[in-house]
């Protein structure tokens, strides 16, 4: 009684002329995108400058961040469970403040790491120290922003919204896809009209301790605490042919959903893109530069990829309310391959377009299969804790990437050899997803 109370303060959701689902897409796409600066390719446009405020080489900043990350995402499962706990609302404010607290200390990390290093007199130890503080600063970046924001943000959405889950996805990861895409162009503005250390100050303040306000405002968990049903209607106007067969009876745990053979193909297929993409973003400048392509050229690229990405975010959202999602697995796993051999080749001219491609591909079925799947193949009682261990291995698989592209370039002077690796892995698991039944329609049937 107490926790529906409170979401009616400091207005009533149930009083909403308009499904106020709806305004959750709305709220649930503006935290996603407020994630960015969490986001590899909000990092990335800060690589460069860090790296000389530093004194690190690439590698050893690559470093940083995959220690930082990798440890971020061991917090992300407990992540989950709080939000199963505390709901979006309270784990959103929360989250958000401490995202603009983690950008301010970014934007003074070199200053804090020298100024400690000096007072205790350890300029010898200086480099370690400096590698700490920026690894710590990695950690609790990734944390808040690509961890725990992103998750609630969309959880929360999927919640509302059942029979319209896939559009409402869709409509979301339109936007999703836009702000990411011509978020890099945006920080590289900020930075090069303020510095590098204003840019991240802007951040917090906008991303961080403004969004906490909306948040705190805005954010429901479930429609049942507001006295609503999902996408706004009752099970007794819901006609059975209207239901999407493959909606979840059973609510699955976390140990139940880990014995689910498509929990780990789905696993795979988007932790492996998280480790492509970020090492693909975290180095974006060198790796054109290494393709005789400049700066301008590389951030660009998200700007065609994303106008694909929208195209197929709804075509993709709208399809997984009316077939299986496995295929849209299929597809999401067909565009990793063509966009891992462009990228191999690439250079200007049709590997640069079929890497446009398959980026846009894979961009726009992400968030379909990361958002609408969880809830549709395990049920909504236990989403945050398995939406949560599959955040986990997101986040840790994306700490290996920026490395692991580094050292294939520093050490074979190229980033193919990073391409191949990750393409026989996706190869293998393409073919392992033929079999990727939703277990909800196996239970089903017994």
């Amino acid at each position: 009684m107490q926790k529906t109370s409170f979401n009616r303060v400091p207005f009533n959701p149930a009083n909403s002329p308009v499904f106020y689902g709806w305004f959750i897409l709305l709220w649930g796409t503006l935290g996603i995108i407020m994630s960015v600066p969490g986001q590899t390719m909000g990092v990335s446009t800060f690589t460069d400058h860090l790296i000389d405020a530093l004194g690190f080489s690439r590698n050893e900043l690559s470093t940083a961040y995959l220690l930082g990350t990798i440890s971020s995402s061991f917090m992300l499962t407990r992540a989950g469970r709080w939000y199963d706990q505390v709901g979006a609302r309270w784990l959103g404010g929360i989250i958000t403040v401490a995202l603009g607290i983690v950008l301010l200390y970014l934007s003074q990390v070199d200053r804090i790491a020298f100024a400690i290093g000096s007072f205790l007199g350890a300029e010898n130890i200086q480099f370690y120290l400096s590698f700490i503080m920026i690894m710590g600063g990695f950690f609790l970046l990734r944390f808040t922003g690509q961890g725990v924001l992103t998750m609630v943000s969309r959880n929360m959405m999927m919640k509302w919204f059942d029979r319209k889950r896939g559009l409402a996805n869709g409509i979301s990861s339109v936007f999703v896809s836009l702000g990411f895409a011509i978020a890099p162009l945006v920080f590289d503005f900020l930075i090069e009209t303020y510095s590098w250390r204003w840019a991240w100050i802007l951040l917090a303040l906008i991303a961080g301790f403004g969004f906490s306000i909306v948040a705190l405002i805005f954010f429901r968990d479930n429609p049942e605490d507001c006295g609503l049903e999902q996408d706004g209607v009752s099970e007794q106007q819901i006609n059975e042919e209207q239901k999407i067969k493959s909606r979840a009876e059973k609510q699955y745990t976390l140990k139940e959903a880990k014995k689910s053979y498509p929990f780990w193909v789905l696993v795979v297929a988007l932790s492996m893109q998280a480790l492509y993409i970020t090492g693909f973003t975290f180095n974006i400048v060198s790796i054109f530069e290494a393709a005789s392509m400049d700066k301008t050229v590389a951030l660009a690229v998200f700007v065609p990829t994303s106008i694909l990405s929208v195209f197929i975010s709804l075509t993709g959202g709208w399809l997984s309310d009316h077939i299986k999602m496995k295929y849209l697995l299929l597809v999401f796993l067909f565009g990793q391959i063509v966009s891992m051999i462009s990228l191999a080749f690439l250079s200007p001219g049709l590997p640069y377009v079929f890497l446009i491609i398959g980026n846009g591909i894979v961009g726009g079925l992400f968030n379909v299969l990361n958002s609408v799947v969880w809830p549709r193949f395990y049920g909504r009682k236990h989403l945050g804790a398995i939406s949560g261990f599959a955040m986990s291995s997101l986040v840790f698989f994306s700490a290996l990437g920026p490395l692991m592209f580094s050292f294939s370039f520093s050490e074979t002077g190229t980033y193919s050899w990073a391409a191949w690796g990750c393409l026989v892995i996706v190869a293998v698991n393409f073919i392992a997803a033929f079999k990727a039944e939703n277990p909800q329609e196996k239970l089903a049937t017994n």
